[in-house]
């Protein structure tokens, strides 16, 4: 596979560009240090004392060192029992905020007339907030069950199903390709994480922003300086 550096902190694999951004019609999105720059569930667990704990597994599993990501998951949120809304609301208020040029990309997909995809193995608490605030199309993620105000230390089974993992995403990908009536190669994924990779690799261009080194090395785009926009420096 052909590599090269077509500026600094950006790197191409398989094509050479220009792409046009017109050519595609959907761009999928992860969230959790995609489009916000924080994990969400490793915040969350410094109210219970247990960030390092969660944030060990939730690194080694966007790593790809954890085979079962649906069951790292699960430990990491039962790590959360007893938590309040309250401090979930603190987290979404005071330490989310969008990556560097997620807006201005999102928006500048929109005027081209990509339908917008935010896909995420995090929560909907936080998913929610996000697609109001960029005008996203769809969202799938997972949902922490609450009782008294307090995290029960699970998550709710949704009608698609019990978590949204890497097969999850990418399934999520092709049905919207599919509702949309589009192929899948005029989609565009991009990630960080190794739970990423499936709905990248169904994609026609997959983006790895920061990203983990396997992520790196498989996705077509390499954004490793900067912000989210640089991928219209691809696209024209």
């Amino acid at each position: 596979m052909h590599t090269f550096t077509s500026a600094p902190g950006l790197v191409l694999q398989g094509f050479a560009p220009p792409l046009r951004l017109s050519d595609f019609k959907l761009i999928a999105f992860d969230m959790d240090s995609t489009l916000i720059n924080i994990e969400c569930v490793d915040e969350i667990a410094d109210a219970a004392g247990r960030k390092a704990e969660v944030a060990a597994i939730t690194e080694a599993a966007m790593r790809g060192e954890i085979a079962d990501y649906k069951e790292s998951l699960r430990q990491r949120v039962h790590l959360l029992t007893g938590v309040t809304v309250g401090h979930v609301q603190q987290v979404l208020d005071h330490r989310l905020q969008l990556n560097p040029g997620a807006a201005d990309l999102v928006h500048a997909c929109q005027t081209a007339g990509l339908k917008t995809l935010l896909v995420s193995g995090g929560f909907t608490f936080f998913t929610d907030h996000v697609r109001d605030r960029l005008r996203i199309d769809w969202t799938r993620s997972n949902v922490l069950e609450v009782s008294n105000g307090l995290l029960t230390g699970r998550m709710v089974d949704q009608p698609w199903g019990d978590i949204c993992d890497g097969e999850e995403k990418r399934n999520t990908l092709l049905q919207t390709c599919a509702q949309m009536g589009i192929n899948p190669a005029q989609a565009i994924a991009m990630g960080d994480g190794a739970n990423d990779l499936p709905m990248m690799g169904a994609a026609g261009l997959s983006v790895a922003y920061h990203a983990k080194p396997a992520v790196r090395a498989q996705a077509m785009v390499a954004i490793n300086e900067g912000g989210l926009d640089r991928l219209l420096e691809v696209l024209v």
